[in-house]
């Protein structure tokens, strides 16, 4: 469906640096507004909006026909804001803040229980990243941490610029910060923080062998732990479906049409559905009991 002159208007132009200021400021605007935005990130654009607005984060689901099942992520402007959103932040995943912040890495932590928000069926975690991406940390500086998923319709391709996210999302977006095309390049690696040591739940920009380099003594996963410590724990071969376990959710591949979010943890498909080979992985687990 073209999009309408008055749709149009929504595009705000961040190309020219004499009109980002003003661009963010109304997009900031649009966010305290308890509306639905949309933000380039370094990967894919993003659709998302206030992480504590009960009804804006709502908003953003309807916009991509989602349900509750799949959570949105939540992007930070800086590493400090990760204490005001998650408890028993272990060590190792500062250190990896500190290393590879801004930038391609999804930590998944225990959520502040006292916080009143509802981002979906979380099972007590939420997903962190701050990207590595001017025109979004210039708008999450300003209205602090936003729930962002990939800007499309779910089952469509991720936006890989304004326009198609207009396109896609039409009127249910208030704003659409433009800073020309983005490269939809490889998702960020997603690691499961909420144990003594960090799992890998998703493959992505950063390798396991980078991540290993700076986390010293404290080893890396590259299965999730209940899977592990299975006596007959094994990959499975070649072309089996793999069925999580009940609550399980799962992240589509690169490459997959499947909200393809390229860094932005939270496209998930609900457990239970059949997948082509290796075209799905497990992003993280039911809660571990306290």
């Amino acid at each position: 469906m073209s999009a309408t002159p008055s749709l149009q208007d929504r595009l705000l132009d961040c190309t020219d640096p004499a009109r980002r200021r003003p661009s963010v400021e109304r997009a900031a605007a649009v966010v305290r507004e308890g509306k639905v935005v949309v933000l380039p990130t370094d990967t894919v654009y993003g659709v998302g909006a206030d992480a504590f607005d009960v009804v804006a984060v709502a908003m953003v689901l309807a916009a991509k026909h989602r349900g509750r099942e799949m959570p949105p992520p939540v992007l930070v402007p800086e590493p400090r804001t990760v204490d005001g959103l998650a408890i028993d932040v272990p060590m190792y995943a500062r250190i990896l803040m500190r290393q590879f912040w801004p930038g391609p890495l999804t930590l998944v932590l225990r959520s502040q229980p006292s916080l009143q928000w509802d981002l979906g069926e979380t099972n007590g975690t939420v997903a962190l990243r701050m990207p590595d991406d001017d025109v979004a940390l210039s708008l999450l500086s300003e209205v602090g941490p936003l729930a962002v998923t990939s800007a499309n319709v779910t089952g469509q391709p991720a936006a890989t610029t304004a326009a198609e996210a207009l396109e896609q999302l039409g009127g249910a977006v208030a704003a659409y910060l433009d800073d020309g095309p983005r490269t939809g390049g490889a998702p960020s690696t997603i690691l499961d923080c909420t144990g003594e040591e960090p799992v890998v739940l998703r493959l992505g920009a950063l390798s396991p062998e980078e991540i290993r380099a700076v986390l010293g003594t404290t080893a890396l996963h590259d299965a999730p732990r209940r899977e592990a410590a299975a006596a007959d724990a094994s990959e499975p071969a070649p072309g089996t479906t793999v069925e999580p376990a009940p609550g399980t959710i799962v992240e589509p591949a690169p490459g997959t049409t499947e909200d393809p979010t390229a860094g932005l943890v939270g496209s998930v498909r609900p457990s239970g559905v059949s997948t082509p080979p290796g075209a799905v992985q497990v992003v993280r687990g039911p809660a571990a009991p306290a």
